[in-house]
C-alpha cells in the first residue's frame, strides 16, 4: 500500500520540517561548533527555506539574525553548541510567524450594537467556508453570532453559506436577489442591533482577481460598518501570490488579521512563513481541512515547534477536549473494566479517535514521534478504519 500523505498544517511544512529536523539532529550531535560549521548549517537552512517558497528577503533576514545571535551569544554551561543553535532557529521561526497569538477584538458580549467581522478575499480562497467555521467557534465560546450573505453576484455563494449555517447552527441573513451588497449589510446591521446578536460575520463578495470596483465596494462597506475585525482569507496553496494579494488588499482596506486556508494541501508553506513578515499582519486562524471544525487558532510558538519536530502536545490536548465525547469515553472505559467491552464499543472508540485527526497528524504533535508519522499513516489508512466499521455494522447483533 502506498504511503498516505499527512493532513493538516504538518503537510504544508512537511518537506521544510524534514530538512530542518535533519539539520537540527546533526547540530545537536556536535560537542563543538566552529564558525565554518555554523555557516554550513545556515546555508542548508537558507536552501530549505527557499525551497519551501519563503520570500527571499525573509530568508535573508532570518539567516542573518540567527548568525548574528549565534556569534554574539556565549555558549551556556552544560548546553551543547548545536542545541543552542537549534534554539536560536526556533526563536527566529517564532519571530517571523508572529511571536504572539492574535485574539479577535470583539469587545464584551451584549453591549448594544453587534461587533462586525468582515471576511474578505478572492474567490476560491475558502472565505465563505472560513466565515462559517469562525461562526461555529464564536458560538461555542458563548457569542450570539449571525452570518450575513453579502455576495450579491454569486447565488451559489449565498446557498453555500445558508447550508453551512445550518451545519454549524448559526442563522444566516440574506436579501432578495438584486439587492446591493452595501444595502444587504446595512439591513442586517439594523435587524441585528434590535435583537440579541453581538457578533455579525459578513461574507463579502469574492472576485477571480483584485480589481478597482471590488476594492471600492469593500472600502464602502468597511466605512459604513466600522468593523471590529477585517479578516483577509488567503489560500496557502498559492504561495507567494498570497503575499501579493495581502499587500494589495492592505493598500485599500484597514485589515486587522489573516486567515490562512488549505494548510491541509501539499503546498510548500512559504506563504505561511512569509506573509507575517511581508505585511505586518498577524495570522489569526489556519484552516486545516474541509470539516466545519477544521479551523484552528494560530499559535506561532506551537507552529515553530511542529516545524522543528518538537511536537505540539497543547494543541493535541485542546483538540481532544473539543472533539471527544467525554461521557461516551467514560462509559466505554467503565464497560472495559467490567469486561463487557463489545465490537460496538470498539467501533465507537475508532470513531472517537478519528475525530482527533489522522494518525500521522496526531503523531506529528507528539514530541519525538514526528518521524513515525508517515509510516503510521501508511500502516493505518483511514480507508481501512472505515472498512473495519463497515464489517462491524454488517454483523447481526447478538
Amino acid at each position: 500500500m502506498a504511503p498516505r500523505r499527512l493532513n493538516g498544517p504538518d503537510i504544508v511544512f512537511d518537506r521544510l520540517s524534514t530538512r530542518l529536523q535533519d539539520i537540527a539532529t546533526r547540530l545537536r550531535g556536535q560537542a563543538k561548533l566552529t564558525e565554518a560549521d555554523l555557516d554550513d548549517a545556515l546555508r542548508e537552512v537558507r536552501l530549505a527555506l527557499l525551497e519551501a517558497d519563503v520570500n527571499f528577503r525573509v530568508v535573508k533576514s532570518f539567516v542573518a539574525h540567527v548568525r548574528e545571535q549565534a556569534l554574539g551569544t556565549a555558549v551556556l554551561d552544560g548546553v551543547r553548541p548545536g542545541h543552542q543553535i537549534v534554539k536560536l532557529v526556533h526563536d527566529e521561526l517564532v519571530e517571523i510567524l508572529g511571536r504572539e497569538q492574535y485574539s479577535l477584538r470583539l469587545g464584551a458580549a451584549a453591549t448594544g450594537a453587534p461587533a462586525v467581522v468582515l471576511m474578505v478575499g478572492l474567490q476560491g480562497s475558502g472565505k465563505t467556508t472560513s466565515a462559517a467555521k469562525l461562526a461555529r467557534r464564536l458560538k461555542r465560546d458563548g457569542r450570539h453570532t449571525e452570518l450575513v450573505a453579502a455576495d450579491a453576484y454569486r447565488p451559489a455563494a449565498v446557498e453555500q453559506l445558508v447550508r453551512l449555517g445550518e451545519q454549524v447552527g448559526v442563522a444566516v441573513r440574506t436579501a432578495s436577489s438584486g439587492t446591493a451588497p452595501l444595502e444587504i449589510v446595512r439591513g442586517a446591521l439594523q435587524e441585528a442591533a434590535a435583537g440579541t446578536t453581538d457578533v455579525l460575520i459578513v461574507d463579502t463578495a469574492g472576485r477571480q482577481h483584485v480589481d478597482a470596483p471590488m476594492m471600492a465596494e469593500l472600502a464602502e462597506i468597511a466605512a459604513t460598518t466600522n468593523p471590529a475585525e477585517t479578516l483577509l482569507v488567503v489560500d496557502a496553496m498559492t504561495g507567494q501570490e498570497a503575499v501579493r494579494v495581502a499587500e494589495t488588499f492592505l493598500e485599500r482596506l484597514p485589515l486587522t488579521a489573516l486567515v490562512l486556508t488549505k494548510l491541509d494541501g501539499d503546498a510548500r508553506g512559504g506563504a505561511a512563513l512569509s506573509i507575517r513578515s511581508m505585511t505586518g499582519l498577524p495570522v489569526a486562524y489556519v484552516g486545516t481541512g474541509e470539516a466545519v471544525d477544521a479551523l484552528e487558532v494560530f499559535h506561532p510558538d506551537r507552529m515553530a515547534q511542529r516545524i522543528l519536530g518538537m511536537g505540539d502536545i497543547v494543541t493535541l490536548v485542546e483538540r481532544a477536549e473539543e472533539r471527544i465525547d467525554r461521557a461516551e469515553a467514560e462509559r466505554t472505559a467503565q464497560r472495559l473494566m467490567e469486561a463487557r467491552f463489545t465490537l460496538e464499543d470498539f467501533k465507537g472508540q475508532l470513531q472517537q479517535v478519528k475525530k482527533i485527526g489522522p494518525i500521522g497528524q496526531v503523531l506529528q504533535m507528539v514530541p519525538g514521534a514526528g518521524n513515525l508519522a508517515g509510516a503510521a499513516q501508511a500502516a493505518v489508512d483511514d480507508g481501512e478504519l472505515k472498512r473495519v466499521e463497515a464489517i462491524i455494522d454488517s454483523m447481526t447483533p447478538a
